[in-house]
């Protein structure tokens, strides 16, 4: 065996070294827009604190990127509107702001993004025509510089680029933004750029609550909604605003840009009419939207794809006009404390605690096969938790000591429970689609023991594989390497 595993190892290594293989990322949104913020060094000890690797600002302010300088945290650093006509008339604009705002302070400072412009179809003045040149005198300048394949340019968006957004199948680019829209995607096709988008599943609730259940926009939906299209399920917003971005470049033949979320959150306080701003739904929002893209959960119409997700924001800004939940979105007080708890890891359980949670007396639930489910779900729930969900499934093999009963029912319930315990015991990782159901009865038998949160002790551990196989067999490993599973088959030796 030890040339077959030098060469699992090998692979390993070329698919590292040529990118292919990604997790996906959560970085937080760094906005200033305040008076009582602590120092740029004082905010990189929180964010370090908070092990957070990814941050966004707005600007490229000396004193910010001075600041992150041999922290390893990739920046991503933008250019605002106002600066959009001075970058798009002249190369020359483009080459001074790189030699004198970034070139100082890169490599130590980590800047591996450049938005040009933000949101510009929602700007009063309309600049919109003005973001391809000045994206391409960015690159351009980078390209001088040799660092065009390290940073990468593209322009943030709201959803409001889309006409239509639902169902998801039926997601298209609003026609007035066509005369840059096309030339931008062309840019980000040819230069491998996401496509960045700011989703804010708080907004559909509060103006159209009447359409949009609270629920559904926490990730905490406990039924789906089906897209008539093509038949796929949606438990929460996220995925179906995604999902319409997907549908909206693949209806103009842009079918390999990626997205990229460079804002999403929820507000912490609110006014009056603002009822669902709470601590209680922030944090229910922000915990569940970790655990739902470190996983690489992927969308109904990209399963198992990664994507990069930044949360607004880092802190409250006193200064932010408009409602009172626009100067309350942040993750932190400008003291440093939290505004509520939250684990950037993905691991960690909510604070809070809903009616839905089932525990037992001891804190403990599990999670199996409902018996309402159809053959065709379970089955298709345990195909994803035995692959793309991670999860250990060596204990229903054939001999080993959840094979028995050899049910449907049996093995996806010991695969459901498996990759429900493994995601922080919520609803969300007990949903498959509705074929898993929460229980406090302890489901384990005999020597088949099952998973319990914060426990990596479960039947496989007593589980062996057979050593006798045929010189001339097959033999099927798999390798958990970070964000993908590579599938080698190796000639047994």
């Amino acid at each position: 065996m030890g040339s077959g595993f030098r060469l699992i190892f090998d692979c390993i290594l070329l698919l590292m070294l040529f990118g292919i293989c990604q997790s996906s990322t959560v970085g937080v949104c760094y906005g200033r827009n305040a008076d009582d913020l602590p120092t740029a060094d004082k905010v990189v000890q929180l964010i370090q604190l908070h092990n957070i690797k990814n941050v966004r600002i707005y600007d490229s302010n000396i004193q910010i990127l001075k600041a992150f300088a041999n922290t390893g945290i990739e920046l991503m650093i933008g250019i605002s509107n106002l600066d959009l006509l001075p970058f798009a008339q002249f190369q020359s604009n483009a080459d001074t702001w790189l030699k004198n705002s970034i070139l100082p302070y890169y490599p130590a400072t980590k800047i591996t993004y450049i938005t040009v412009g933000a949101e510009v179809t929602e700007a009063p003045n309309n600049v919109s025509a003005l973001v391809v040149p000045a994206m391409q005198n960015v690159f351009t300048a980078l390209r001088k510089a040799g660092l065009h394949r390290k940073i990468k340019v593209s322009s943030t968006h709201s959803l409001g680029i889309l006409s239509r957004s639902f169902p998801p199948s039926a997601g298209a680019f609003n026609s007035s933004h066509a005369f840059f829209l096309r030339p931008m995607l062309e840019f980000l096709a040819e230069h491998q750029s996401p496509f960045m988008v700011d989703i804010y599943p708080y907004y559909a609730y509060r103006d159209s609550s009447s359409n949009v259940s609270l629920d559904y926009a926490l990730f905490e939906s406990s039924s789906e909604v089906i897209d008539p299209n093509t038949g796929w399920l949606y438990t929460n917003m996220f995925d179906a605003q995604i999902d319409a971005i997907y549908f909206a470049l693949m209806a103009l033949n842009f079918r390999t840009i990626k997205i990229m979320v460079t804002e999403t959150g929820w507000p912490s306080k609110g006014s009056p009419k603002e009822t669902a701003a709470t601590p209680d739904n922030a944090q229910t929002y922000n915990t569940n939207l970790i655990r739902h893209v470190i996983n690489d959960t992927g969308t109904p119409a990209k399963p198992g794809e990664e994507i990069d997700v930044y949360i607004f924001s880092l802190f409250n800004e006193n200064r932010k006009p408009g409602l009172e939940s626009e100067r309350n979105w942040g993750l932190f007080f400008p003291d440093q404390t939290s505004v509520y708890n939250l684990d950037f890891t993905g691991r960690g359980s909510l604070d809070t605690t809903t009616g839905s949670n089932i525990t037992s007396s001891n804190g403990t639930s599990w999670c199996i096969a409902s018996p309402t489910a159809s053959e065709d779900d379970l089955r298709k729930g345990l195909d994803w938790a035995c692959s793309s969900g991670n999860v250990d499934c060596s204990a229903i093999q054939p001999s080993q000591p959840c094979f028995e009963p050899d049910s449907l029912a049996s093995h996806a319930s010991y695969a459901f429970n498996s990759y429900y315990q493994q995601n922080g015991a919520t609803d969300i990782a007990c949903r498959f689609g509705g074929a898993g159901i929460r229980t406090n009865k302890n489901p384990s038998y005999d020597n088949c023991l099952y998973m319990t949160l914060g426990s990596n002790k479960t039947a496989a551990s007593n589980a062996t594989v057979s050593p006798s196989r045929s010189s001339s067999s097959v033999e099927k490993v798999s390798v958990w390497i970070p964000g993908c599973l590579l599938m080698a088959f190796l000639p047994f030796l």
